[in-house]
């Protein structure tokens, strides 16, 4: 059931050293390709990197947020090229989201790293670098990486009474009932 899945997912930054099984990279593969577009546009590529040190180059690409990433046994570096379609970011959001809910499905822990407005140092931003490592060409931009691989902590979904019911309105901004 997909309510008990987004229950149990969270974000996990700490991962075993173990490989993702051929069937299971087979499906992360076809999930990801199944996301919804907008106008069926398609505009997001992704770069499936195994290669640990590519993953240890890729978890430096921003000071903050990334640096997990190279004890992951998997990271999905999501693009797109900004010139098929105006909503690209979206569209590569919603991507990266059906990756992490796959994952999850697949009892794999998955952590997302933003890039887009994130700078690597302060003279080059975190897409440029990513683009120079991985040979990314323009006019593609890079939205995210998604860590993936088996988890190495255990985080308990969060509790339904936690949630911010409070940022949930009836038919009108502020209104509680309908």
């Amino acid at each position: 059931m997909f309510i008990d899945l987004i229950r149990k997912r969270r974000s996990i930054r700490r991962f075993q050293d173990k490989p993702i099984e051929p069937e299971k990279m087979d499906l992360l593969v076809e999930a990801v390709l199944r996301s919804p577009s907008s106008r069926s546009l398609n505009p997001w590529e992704f770069i499936f990197v195994k290669d640990k040190s590519t993953l240890e180059k890729l978890a430096g690409s921003k000071p903050h947020g990334a640096s997990f990433l190279k004890h992951a046994a998997l990271g999905v570096v999501v693009l797109a090229d900004p010139e098929k379609c105006d909503v690209w970011v979206e569209d590569c959001s919603i991507a990266s989201i059906f990756i992490h809910l796959a994952a999850q499905s697949l009892d794999l822990g998955s952590c997302w790293i933003q890039v887009r407005k994130r700078m690597h140092d302060s003279h080059e931003t975190s897409e440029s670098y990513i683009k120079r490592l991985l040979g990314i060409p323009n006019p593609f931009c890079v939205e995210s990486i998604v860590a993936i691989g088996y988890p190495d902590e255990r985080a308990e979904g969060h509790p339904k009474d936690a949630l911010p019911y409070d940022k949930i309105f009836i038919n009108r901004y502020g209104t509680l009932e309908g």
